[in-house]
């Protein structure tokens, strides 16, 4: 098992001079995204429901907090607004909030089915419509990008998960949209999909071995990710390392999702491996 780096892979100056926003930024992979930025140089404003989290990243790294959901169109065209000022402008999103929920797609009920699509993905169209205009000023020249967070779940079903699942499935699409339609106006907008990743979320499983275990013995690099794995993806993707992608989906998962559930647990013993 290769372990990850403890610090950033990023601490040259990658995002040097970049203004970002970053929602959920209180907790888990927003919260390690928000680090790993500020780490490569960027300025970063903290978007989350939780004020005193955001507060707590934000005086770690130097940055600004605001509390938003990110349902609420009005409520982050504010924050966006406020972030743009006190940094002086914006030249990064990374649209990281979001919720989940687990039970049988027949028992979902109309309050949860729309609280899952809201800020997952109603969220995430709030956070591209608010920004673009900012981004539009800086494009090409100033690096302007956007990363949206969906998941493995968007691209195969999981069990449980079917609101959540359908949202991210939107959210990768609508990427695909905004890259297309902003393309022209030097903004790229790409996505990241993460597979199993520990953050508080996903403690429970950690914690018991007959989880963690089979689910570490089914990915090809042997282990679960870190939000650190996909905070350094969602940097490249914002840095001008990437200034030739857009449209994009990567999937960051350690290889999960490459197994065939139906034959290869048959061919590896053919294979005696």
């Amino acid at each position: 098992m290769t372990a990850v780096p403890s610090e950033s892979l990023f601490e040259g100056r990658l995002l040097d001079g970049k203004l970002a926003i970053v929602t959920g930024g209180a907790s888990g992979i927003g919260a390690a995204a928000a680090r790993r930025m500020a780490a490569a140089g960027a300025r970063v404003t903290v978007f989350d429901r939780n004020l005193d989290g955001a507060q707590a990243v934000a005086d770690e790294i130097g940055g600004h907090a605001v509390k938003v959901n990110v349902s609420d169109r009005e409520g982050v065209e504010a924050a966006v607004a406020e972030a743009v000022e006190v940094m002086g402008g914006l030249t990064t999103l990374f649209n990281n909030a979001g919720v989940g929920s687990l039970k049988p797609m027949d028992e979902y009920t109309d309050k949860e089915w729309d609280l899952l699509v809201d800020v997952n993905l109603k969220g995430t169209f709030n956070g591209v419509r608010a920004a673009i205009p900012h981004l539009r000023r800086v494009g090409v020249a100033g690096g302007a990008s956007v990363v949206n967070m969906a998941s493995v779940s968007g691209l195969r079903p999981t069990r449980g998960e079917a609101p959540y699942g359908a949202a991210k499935a939107g959210v990768i699409a609508l990427t695909m949209s905004g890259a297309l339609e902003y393309g022209p106006d030097g903004v790229r907008v790409n996505c990241v999909s993460p597979g199993w990743i520990h953050t508080g979320l996903t403690d429970f499983a950690f914690s018991t071995p007959s989880y963690i275990e089979p689910l570490e013995a089914a990915t090809p690099l042997g282990r679960a990710g870190t939000a650190d794995d996909v905070a350094d993806v969602v940097v490249f993707l914002a840095s001008d390392l990437a200034r030739y992608v857009t449209g994009q989906n990567l999937v960051v998962d350690g290889g999960s999702m490459l197994p065939n559930a139906q034959v290869d647990h048959v061919l590896r013993d053919l294979l005696g491996r």
